[in-house]
């Protein structure tokens, strides 16, 4: 008897990837090395870089250095198990409490990354026979977090409250997660926090935000996007946040009651089946904290350098998105004009990556800008003089000038 022969994936792989290819959407992995400030050597040229999500510049910052170094000596580098199997130490227990206080809620968990926080805590609150609903422009870890939850999932137009009601209707009766972004990586605008709590209580579903982008550069004391809309723990049940930002080190968490904490430390597979991240991480995220909190002067300062960013983009005729975030996308539709653009900026000096379909959009390709404190105010100037100059050479294939008269 003659079988048919199975497809091989590994062709089927390379078949995308020259599908990719010829679509000019082919992801490149690039080795860099840091600088000083915000320079960065990318194939051997240094340039400086708006592309770090490093927002308060405290990756280098001298006192997470220490920290980070100083708890190494003491207990080594690696966790060397899981949190619950003994790779819980006394640093990650500082850093839960730090996180819990710093947010004004009971408890906080601890996760390597965001993408495992959020799967993790989707699929220990929702299920099969459950509703997760979900903003359009959500980080794919959250839409991957209720695919993998075996959820129906329910996405609703872009920051449209409205929308969102109309999508937990479908399924009026059951369990249901609302969960968005409070800053949206690839458009830098926020949610609208308020309305979706507002939402939530009125039908009976539970609030999720990925504070990834907000954390540290937004609300009192940056605590981010949630605190800035002024809603507390029994607004906002779930509040995922992410320490590779604005804090400069790694790792994310979890925060809410004591209940969601218990629970999750229970069911949440990406956090039991995992090893913990190293205690001196922990260390330095601790020491991260306090400088985000209580050095205001760092959040002052990105938002006039953003203020500066804009009001120079509109007096050269350049269109933004509307953005009132460190994340400045610069439109320009086409994936082939957005990497020419990002090609000549760097020819110019600077680092600021074509961000194309399938991360964003078909049609709407851009360049993800962003600003940090490591940035000057000189710095900006050349970036908009080199981007004017990039964008005046490619405006026959794809404009981004603003029309004659518009603003």
């Amino acid at each position: 008897m003659t079988t048919s022969p199975r497809p091989d994936p590994l062709q089927r792989l390379a078949d995308e990837q020259a599908r990719r290819a010829r679509a000019q959407l082919l992801r490149r992995v690039r080795t860099t090395e840091p600088g000083e400030g915000a320079a960065i050597v990318v194939d051997g040229r240094r340039l400086t870089s708006f592309a770090s999500n490093d927002y308060l510049g405290l990756s280098r910052h001298p006192a997470l250095v220490e920290a980070l170094v100083r708890a190494a000596r003491s207990d080594g580098v690696g966790a060397g198990a899981a949190h619950l199997l003994g790779g819980h130490r006394d640093e990650h227990a500082r850093l839960e409490e730090a996180l819990a206080r710093w947010t004004g809620r009971e408890r906080a968990l601890l996760f390597s990354t965001g993408y495992m926080a959020n799967i993790g805590a989707i699929a220990g609150l929702v299920g099969a026979g459950d509703l997760c609903v979900e903003d359009k422009l959500n980080h794919a870890s959250l839409i991957d977090g209720a695919r993998l939850a075996g959820c129906a999932l329910k996405r609703y137009v872009h920051a449209d409250a409205g929308s969102a009601a109309r999508q937990l209707g479908t399924h009026p009766e059951a369990a249901a997660l609302l969960a968005t972004d409070g800053v949206f990586s690839m458009d830098g605008d926020v949610a609208p926090l308020r309305d979706l709590a507002t939402l939530c209580r009125a039908q009976g579903a539970t609030l999720m935000v990925d504070d990834a982008h907000g954390l540290g550069v937004l609300g009192a004391e940056g605590a981010g996007s949630v605190a800035e809309a002024a809603l507390a723990q029994d607004d906002v049940p779930v509040l995922m946040g992410t320490l590779g930002k604005a804090l400069g080190t790694f790792g994310a968490f979890v925060a809410g009651s004591a209940a969601l904490i218990d629970g999750l430390v229970q069911t949440a597979r990406s956090f039991i089946y995992t090893t913990a991240m190293p205690p001196a991480l922990a260390a330095a995220t601790c020491t991260a904290i306090d400088i985000a909190r209580f050095e205001g002067w760092r959040r002052d300062r990105l938002v006039r350098l953003i203020a500066h960013f804009r009001h120079g983009a509109d007096s050269r005729g350049i269109a933004l998105m509307d953005s009132r975030t460190a994340i400045q996308p610069v439109p320009l539709r086409d994936s082939a004009a957005a990497l020419a653009v990002s090609a000549r900026l760097a020819d110019a000096g600077f680092h600021v990556p074509a961000v194309r379909p399938p991360t964003v959009p078909r049609g709407q390709s851009r360049l993800r800008l962003t600003l940090s404190v490591s940035h000057t105010e000189s710095d900006v100037e050349r970036l908009l003089d080199a981007l004017a100059v990039a964008l005046e050479r490619g405006s026959h294939s794809s404009p981004n000038r603003l029309p004659e008269g518009e603003d």
